[in-house]
């Protein structure tokens, strides 16, 4: 099992940057596939951004392609999003995800949430 902690959100100006990051609790973080979702208010929750296990391969929607960048470090249990180039669009709940195979619909694993706000 893993339990997982975002942290990083909170505001910036269009064209900005921000770095979030996820900490996993255990140290079977690395057999996992993580990713983010993100959730604006009175909307559904948005797959962002996955990384497989090792960290070799990632995969983006075409929103944030180019200006996200997903990544992890297995030996400090944690993952992060960096975000640059940020759009008022991107508002929204960020969510850090972890599933045994893919997160991209269903992951099993959920943080907290953190809040990103893009406005000038």
């Amino acid at each position: 099992q893993v339990q997982l902690v975002e942290s990083g959100g909170g505001l910036v100006m269009p064209g900005g940057s921000l770095r979030l990051s996820c900490a996993a609790s255990g140290r079977i973080f690395s057999t996992y596939p993580m990713g983010w979702f993100r959730q604006a208010p009175g909307k559904e929750r948005e797959f962002v951004a996955e990384i497989n296990r090792s960290g070799t391969s990632t995969y983006y929607i075409d929103s944030v392609k180019g200006r996200f960048t997903i990544s992890r470090d297995n030996a400090k249990n944690t993952g992060y999003l960096q975000m640059n180039s940020l759009k008022p669009e991107d508002t929204a709940v960020y969510y850090c995800t972890a599933d045994a195979i893919s997160v991209v619909h269903t992951p099993t694993y959920w943080g907290q949430g953190t809040q990103v706000t893009v406005s000038s």
